[in-house]
């Protein structure tokens, strides 16, 4: 782990998954390139993503360092969240001696919510330790207010189905909750609690937001006594977004050379991420919603996975980008739809696809990295919650900022109900005005991130606090 001595080091930990290693690349090329800090990335991967692999390949101007783990002994249907708990407290050891052996030592370590147990080490050996929370500030609240919660009032969302309130914020519906409250599982309830009482012991918290996109939400964060009792506004809140993967411009790619061929603002992109599958029979609806939309199409596929979108997580990039698709589709469903459509197995180049001309809009299964993808590019959303806190994201997109329409994902969705959805994002006056919208707040996007802007200012003052506390604890050992 290559050190300047001159330089204030910094140490990130990031758990697996494209959703929070895109933001913490970015976060640390930005903490290196505008900050004048020298940053260290490590990575518990889990070598199962194509996406992972090629992002982890490309020119960074932090230090990535991989870190060993045992292979999980959990039981075949762990949860993913059980999985990387398990692989993340693996890594805690290699993390540790590291950190010990770097000279200088860095000065602060920032963690995402699966590594909150780190910032124990962080304390340990004397540094600062910060959250960055990769997902919205509404999340961040839920978070943060979830250990004050008496059990009558999570009982009663649980199994009533009574809005969850959180203080300063939208009441959270049983029908847009985590997935923690879906699971009803005493594990899962003392996870997440473990997670966020975490959070009120860091020395900040950084949220992969700005100011304009939930102004409501952050300042009802940084108001005195609005979260547990008061306690929050003890650790710094920094909304430091939108932190999202650049594009490339010169990316050589068959999909970017199909778009080259479409008109302007003419094809809707339908991904659900990384780690998004979607059973057979929804596989086929989709298809048929897709060719009755009559809209041109960028489609990323996988092979169908069960009725369980969740259990794929770790295995839905495994497969090769060269396999063929048409054996799991409607019969003829490629050929008819072979002027206006392309399927494409596997994985895509989101970041290109989704800034290019050609492409308005987008299906997505609103994890917060894609979410924030489609505003910063300007690209009106179709949103397809699929686990995790995706639902809370939908309803952001669509209720609190309105650059989305929303499919409700109770059982399988009818291809009418997505020809519905896709036409009113590419067609009528309904998707005219969402598409204003999303053009506004990418503008509002590139300034806040911008030298002078809010999340700028507020990345440079938690810089600020890391310089500071490396000078002291520099006097503090200079005899």
């Amino acid at each position: 782990m290559p050190v300047e001595e001159s330089k204030t080091h910094v140490a990130l930990l990031v758990s697996p998954g494209m959703g929070h290693l895109i933001p913490f690349l970015e976060l640390a090329n930005r903490l290196v390139l505008h900050h004048n800090l020298q940053a260290t990335l490590f990575v518990v991967g889990t070598g199962s993503s194509t996406a992972e692999s090629t992002l982890l390949q490309k020119p960074t101007a932090a230090n990535i360092v991989p870190l060993p783990h045992s292979s999980s002994t959990l039981h075949p249907n762990a949860s993913y969240i059980d999985i990387i708990k398990a692989l993340m407290t693996a890594s805690f050891p290699h993390l540790r001696f590291s950190i010990a052996a770097a000279k200088p030592r860095p000065a602060a370590l920032i963690v995402d919510l699966f590594g909150t147990e780190a910032l124990s080490i962080a304390r340990e050996l004397g540094m600062l330790g910060f959250e960055f929370i990769t997902s919205n500030a509404w999340f961040l609240s839920l978070s943060l207010f979830y250990p004050s919660m008496d059990r009558p009032t999570i009982d009663g969302h649980v199994y009533n189905h009574e809005p969850l309130k959180i203080p300063g914020c939208t009441p959270l519906r049983f029908e847009d909750t985590i997935e923690v409250f879906q699971l009803n599982q005493q594990d899962a309830y003392e996870g997440f609690g473990g997670f966020a009482r975490e959070l009120g012991r860091a020395d900040g918290i950084l949220t992969n937001t700005w100011q304009d996109l939930e102004p409501t939400t952050l300042k009802a964060l940084t108001e005195v006594g609005t979260l547990s009792k008061g306690k929050v506004n003890q650790v710094p809140i920094y909304p430091i977004g939108p932190l999202t993967r650049q594009s490339e411009p010169n990316l050589e790619s068959d999909v970017l050379k199909w778009l080259d061929r479409q008109p302007d603002e003419s094809v809707i992109y339908v991904s659900f991420g990384s780690g998004g599958t979607l059973c057979a029979e929804q596989i086929t609806e989709l298809a048929w919603g897709l060719e009755l939309s009559q809209q041109r199409f960028v489609w990323v596929i996988r092979p169908p996975s069960g009725t369980d979108s969740v259990g794929a997580f770790f295995t839905a990039g495994t497969g090769s980008a060269d396999d063929s698709p048409p054996h799991y589709l409607p019969e003829g469903f490629i050929e008819r739809t072979k002027e206006v459509g392309l399927v494409v197995p596997m994985w895509a180049p989101q970041a290109e696809i989704l800034s290019h001309r050609s492409v308005m809009g987008f299906v997505t299964h609103c994890g917060w990295n894609s979410s924030l993808e489609g505003i910063v590019n300007g690209v009106a959303m179709v949103t397809w919650p699929l686990y995790a806190e995706q639902k809370m994201n939908a309803t952001v997109l669509t209720e609190e900022v309105g650059v989305a329409v929303r499919i409700r994902t109770e059982g399988v969705v009818g291809r009418e109900e997505i020809e519905r959805k896709v036409r009113k994002i590419m067609e009528g006056e309904e998707g005219r005005e969402i598409r204003e919208r999303v053009k506004g707040l990418k503008i509002s996007g590139e300034t806040g991130v911008s030298k002078g802007g809010s999340s700028y200012d507020s990345m440079a003052l938690m810089a600020s606090e890391c310089h500071i506390f490396r000078r002291q604890r520099d006097e503090r050992t200079d005899f």
